[in-house]
């Protein structure tokens, strides 16, 4: 289920958000969000912020990320307790209000490109202490000593991450962290939940469409986090982050009320949950799987729920934030009747 950027792009004339979204038939407008536009980025996601831009579905921006450190790890020689505040990790982009979007529609963002940004374009990868999958945290508590503080410099281009003399690694970059606000609370761009937020999905990348609940007027958008590469659990808690100019297309569908954010690609569709612990998060994301299989897709519960455990995949976002992410998924061919 690694995703590649897709050669055929006919599949997106059969989408959900081509199918069913109000902006499918008017002329896009294309919107720039600059790091001069944004101004201040964000480290919550709720319905307090102040909006940067004003959008119709079916518009296409194309937006300048920071990496998850705002760019304040320079050097492999940086200590990132130095230079870093918890929880101010993971600057995002937004909100962009979206006219026409209410409490009960779902939000649809087509990721088009992302690419690396600056001169010489690096990644960083980093040990913090107390944050990653194999040592203890504030939530998961021990007496053992934090890990070691380490920084790693990556050079990257749009084919290779170079990790170094010995390895390099495919080029494959995804969204960590994209939402709607939620209804009152506003959230820490760390965690993921119902509204989306920091998932850490390596399918959620271009060729990829993400449908997120609305809960607010205008779905107030974020997004942030942008990885070059990252594999199933970003395991030491930090994937190479890097700053990006990422395009995306959204629209709105109308009436489309779902409770958890669900992807689709171009061979699969896939259901997002995340919770503590990891298995209560895979029973989300199965759960509104098979939701949505009946909804949608005209399917028995009881079939669905038999079918997945002979043909369901399990993808593994984050295992290291507060709350952890699954995405559960079936291929495209078991759903055509």
């Amino acid at each position: 289920m690694y995703h590649m950027v897709p050669n055929n792009q006919d599949w997106l004339k059969t989408s959900i958000m081509a199918t069913r979204g109000v902006g499918r038939d008017r002329k896009a407008v294309t919107h720039h969000l600059t790091e001069a536009k944004q101004g201040r980025y964000h480290y919550t996601i709720g319905p307090y912020s102040d909006p940067v831009l004003y959008i119709k579905p079916g518009d296409i921006v194309v937006i300048e990320t920071r990496d998850a450190f705002e760019g304040k790890i320079k050097s492999e020689q940086d200590r990132p307790t130095d230079l870093l505040h918890m929880p101010f990790l993971n600057p995002q982009n937004g909100p962009i209000i979206v006219e026409g979007a209410e409490k009960g529609d779902a939000l649809a963002v087509y990721i088009e490109s992302m690419k690396p940004r600056g001169p010489n374009p690096r990644g960083t990868c980093c040990m913090i202490p107390e944050f990653g999958g194999l040592t203890g945290t504030y939530y998961t508590a021990t007496l053992n000593d934090p890990l070691p503080e380490k920084v790693r410099k990556i050079n990257l281009d749009e084919e290779w991450v170079h990790w170094s003399d010995r390895v390099k690694l495919p080029y494959r970059p995804h969204i960590g962290t994209l939402s709607c606000s939620p209804e009152i609370d506003s959230i820490n761009s760390l965690t993921p939940d119902n509204h989306g937020g920091n998932m850490d999905l390596p399918d959620m990348g271009p060729g990829s469409i993400t449908y997120l609940p609305v809960r607010t007027e205008g779905a107030r958008l974020f997004i942030g986090d942008a990885h070059a590469c990252q594999g199933d659990g970003e395991v030491c808690g930090v994937a190479v982050e890097y700053p990006t100019v990422t395009t995306i297309k959204v629209d709105l569908i109308k009436g489309w009320t779902i409770e958890w954010p669900r992807l689709e690609r171009e061979d699969f569709i896939m259901a997002i949950g995340s919770t503590r612990p990891l298995e209560d998060a895979t029973r989300i994301a199965y759960r509104e799987l098979i939701r949505w299989m009946v909804q949608d897709h005209g399917f028995d519960k009881w079939d669905a729920y038999m079918m997945l455990s002979q043909c369901g995949m399990v993808r593994l976002g984050n295992f290291v934030d507060p709350k952890y992410t699954v995405g559960a998924a079936i291929r495209k061919k078991y759903l055509s009747r």
